[in-house]
């Protein structure tokens, strides 16, 4: 049989098949792509982390009738019913992480003062905002105006600086600002390794929405459980305080 994909969350994945299943440690191992050592260790408790068990009936991963075949047949290898779905961006502005958004219209701020050669659709493209941003920056009317200062995008981190210089580069050209003829052998060089470096941090940026994505998943997994384990505790405690009330005093 062809390797197939693991589940979206393989741990979390093999911890509710080891406690809602009687499928074989080798069974659950093989699904989700860990080592029976690591299976093991989550039905033994003595895992480093402890993950919030994820159904994968629900996700669509597997169905019943499949992990039925597999606990009627310890052989029977888990066939995963859909793959799950590959996190992928849809077309628009570079991804900045929610920790620099904040910086952005001062580093569009920057760019208007030092570069006005520069155009709206090369700011955007560069530092992943919206004209309508880039706008209320120019004309004064952003609603923290008050507050922007113009501070340089590379030094913020919203982009490199040979993504700025390429930038800036092209909008000089175009306005008629550089007469100097370059090198065309360097500039080739020069344009293949600014698009290795873009394809590297657009892979790096798409890697760490994904991992957040699931990061987020597992979270909301954790807390769920909380939840619930915090609810049978009262419940447990409330039926406990019960039946200490009840009880008949001794006597000697």
């Amino acid at each position: 049989m062809a390797d197939q994909p693991t589940p979206l969350m393989p741990h979390a994945t093999a911890t509710w098949l080891v406690d809602n299943t009687g499928l074989s440690f080798e069974q659950i191992a093989e699904f989700c792509g860990l080592h029976i050592l690591e299976v093991q260790a989550m039905a033994d408790d003595l895992a480093g982390s402890k993950y919030t068990g994820r159904d994968p009936v629900y996700a669509g991963e597997l169905t019943q009738a499949e992990i039925e075949k597999g606990q009627a047949d310890s052989t029977y290898r888990l066939v995963m019913q859909k793959a799950p779905a590959e996190v992928t961006r849809t077309k628009g502005p570079r991804y900045t992480p929610v920790s620099k958004r904040q910086d952005k219209p001062d580093g569009i701020a920057w760019i208007l003062r030092n570069h006005p050669e520069v155009s709206d659709a090369q700011i955007s493209k560069l530092i992943g905002t919206t004209r309508n941003t880039i706008g209320a920056v120019r004309e004064r009317s952003h609603w923290n105006i008050q507050n922007i200062q113009p501070k340089d995008p590379v030094t913020l981190g919203l982009c490199s600086q040979r993504e700025l210089d390429a930038v800036v580069k092209a909008a000089a050209k175009k306005a008629g600002l550089e007469n100097a003829s370059a090198d065309p052998a360097v500039e080739a060089s020069d344009k293949a390794k600014l698009i290795e470096e873009l394809r590297r941090e657009r892979d790096e940026s798409e890697k760490a929405a994904a991992e957040a994505a699931q990061e987020a998943e597992a979270a909301a997994w954790l807390e769920s459980k909380r939840a619930s384990e915090e609810e049978q505790l009262a419940e447990a405690s409330a039926d406990l305080g019960v039946e200490t009330d009840s009880a008949p005093d001794s006597q000697d």
